[in-house]
């Protein structure tokens, strides 16, 4: 419902490569943390975006989307959806071209926003588990 295939494949193999994964630290036991392994693994570069700004997986972190010094084509979203919808609106003003919301990350209003703003749009998915299967 929330994302179709063909949306999930276009975000996964035609868009640009440098997904911001906003929530991503050092926590190895957080979700973000595998995932954004396994992006790396099929050739994405991961952008850490988290408060504490660290590097994580050998990638330079920045407190914000904001902060990143150039373009990200897809905002991966590792928080709360109360915060989310937030995030998205900040996807859409950096230029992003997808926004992804992780497993039970949802927000209704800001999937109507992003997708009314152009953009791709994935909400209840995980690309860890979508981008093996293609």
């Amino acid at each position: 419902m929330y994302g179709d295939q063909e949306t999930i494949r276009r975000i996964l193999t035609e868009l640009g490569d440098t997904w911001a994964v906003v929530g991503l630290s050092n926590n190895e036991d957080r979700a973000a943390y595998g995932v954004a392994r396994v992006l790396q693994r099929f050739g994405k570069r991961v952008v850490p975006v988290h408060p504490k700004a660290e590097t994580v997986h050998g990638e330079q972190g920045y407190p914000s989307l904001g902060a990143i010094p150039f373009k990200v084509d897809v905002v991966d979203v590792f928080v709360n959806s109360t915060l989310a919808g937030q995030v998205a609106d900040e996807a859409v003003a950096a230029g992003a071209e997808a926004v992804w919301f992780q497993l039970g990350v949802i927000d209704e209003a800001a999937f109507a926003r992003t997708r009314g703003a152009g953009l791709e749009m994935v909400m209840d998915r995980c690309p860890a588990i979508e981008i093996p299967a293609l």
